[in-house]
């Protein structure tokens, strides 16, 4: 695989993960603020709720953290994509190149 082609393939792999992060990390927050919620609810120990709040805030801290990291993973795609002079259009790898950014469209804002 000639280089032009596999710096595509490997940001492709990249963006896809991270775009796989951001929705993990949100879907996990959601699930720990219904949770903590329940928790309070259910009047647990305030010790328990503390430290279930602790990991609620790591959680939301990874969102922008991922957030940023998907953004650049885009455009570094992007960039490529749209230099890329070497990798036929038609070929899978260019194709799969514009799926990532297509599907990564929507996470790249908070």
């Amino acid at each position: 695989m000639e280089g032009e082609a596999k710096n595509l393939k490997i940001k492709t792999g990249t963006l896809k993960r991270l775009t796989k992060e951001k929705v993990m990390y949100e879907q996990e927050v959601v699930t720990l603020q219904e949770k903590l919620k329940m928790y309070k609810d259910e009047g647990r120990d305030e010790y328990f709720i503390k430290k279930q709040t602790e990991v609620l805030k790591e959680a939301s801290m990874m969102v922008p953290d991922t957030l940023r990291r998907l953004q650049k993973a885009y455009q570094d795609l992007k960039m490529n994509v749209e230099g890329a002079t070497n990798v036929p259009q038609d070929s899978e790898i260019y194709g799969n190149a514009s799926a990532a950014l297509t599907n990564a469209e929507p996470h790249l804002v908070e």
